[in-house]
């Protein structure tokens, strides 16, 4: 279909950084920042910034996407499925980057930490008077692409008590660490490699079982996001050049989404989409649960034909809301 940004702005990394240098409210990320800057290798590059329109869901169900469940999480290597234009998902704030400079390191701020150039882009949209938003002024989802971008490090959060990291790093365990423990988990990239960014924001903290219109915000979420991937991969690339995104159990952690709905839903996101998707399902439980889940996708596509019949199935399983994990 066609799908026009709200916003396109392409902006030089190096000239980015050094007017709206990234402003780190924690020590901890000062020092991880300290360290990429004594590498010397610059920041370079353009990076292009779009934000989206929502999207009405396709008539049909689409083509099946190629589906590839990996254990762990992001590595940002273009493996699972080979070529294409690769995409890793924010696993967003309705405000973008809201929290970067926090103590806080969930997923969203993991990402900006390692990327750090992304700092500079929500200091330079808020100077410019933009709206860094993932969802708009009436509650529609507004996805935001971000393409070009490089990352200088690759913080390892897991627990490591031979290292003097018993708890990892990952959420509210960063802020009680040492900057010496932090800057030790910090592996420089040299040279820094290159980032597409794909940031939507889940629903937050809701309760009891999912309603129909919950489901929809989300599937007409991920599509919206899903799709302006592939049309930015196209105009990046050549026609006809594949998208392929990296996602896990967006919205399940802080904002206590189902883990088997939302893996269904990103999997039929693609299919209306026309993209294909890594996985990747953090522990040995989360790889189980997205093999079961792809499982109960290749069912329902066998009986369901169109993206509101789909919708319409999902909510008629009676998924339950989660717990945040507090980070």
């Amino acid at each position: 279909m066609e799908l026009k940004p709200l916003d396109r702005i392409q902006l030089d990394a190096a000239a980015l950084m050094a007017e709206y240098p990234p402003h780190w409210g924690h020590p901890n990320k000062q020092a991880v920042f300290d360290a990429v800057l004594r590498a010397g290798q610059g920041f370079n590059g353009t990076i292009t910034y779009a934000r989206w329109p929502a999207a009405a869901l396709p008539p049909g169900s689409g083509s099946k996407c190629q589906f590839v469940v990996r254990p762990g999480f992001f590595t940002y290597e273009e493996s699972g499925i080979p070529g294409g234009l690769h995409w890793h998902v924010n696993f967003a704030d309705p405000y973008l980057f809201v929290a970067y400079g926090s103590s806080l390191l969930a997923q969203d701020e993991l990402q900006a930490l390692e990327h750090p150039i992304l700092g500079s882009l929500r200091e330079a949209l808020v100077s410019m008077g933009k709206a860094p938003k993932t969802v708009d002024s009436q509650g529609r989802p507004t996805p935001i692409t971000i393409a070009g971008v490089q990352r200088h490090c690759a913080i390892d959060t897991l627990p490591n008590p031979r290292a003097g990291r018993p708890y990892g790093l990952y959420g509210n365990a960063f802020a009680r660490a040492s900057k010496t423990e932090v800057v030790a988990a910090a592996k420089l990239l040299t040279p820094p490699t290159v980032s597409h960014i794909l940031a939507m924001a889940a629903l937050a903290c809701e309760w009891g079982p999912y309603s129909r219109d919950q489901i929809d915000y989300l599937a007409a979420t991920a599509y919206t996001g899903f799709l302006a991937a592939r049309l930015e991969s196209e105009r990046l690339g050549a026609a006809g050049c594949r998208a392929v995104v990296h996602t896990g159990f967006w919205g399940c952690g802080a904002f206590g989404g189902n883990r088997t709905l939302m893996t269904l839903l990103q999997a039929f996101a693609a299919d209306w989409a026309d993209v294909d998707m890594v996985f990747h399902a953090s522990d040995e439980a989360g790889f189980s649960l997205a093999q079961e889940a792809m499982e109960q996708y290749d069912r329902l596509r066998e009986t369901v034909s169109t993206s509101v019949g789909m919708v319409d199935a999902l909510a008629g399983e009676g998924f339950q809301w989660g717990e945040s994990d507090g980070n």
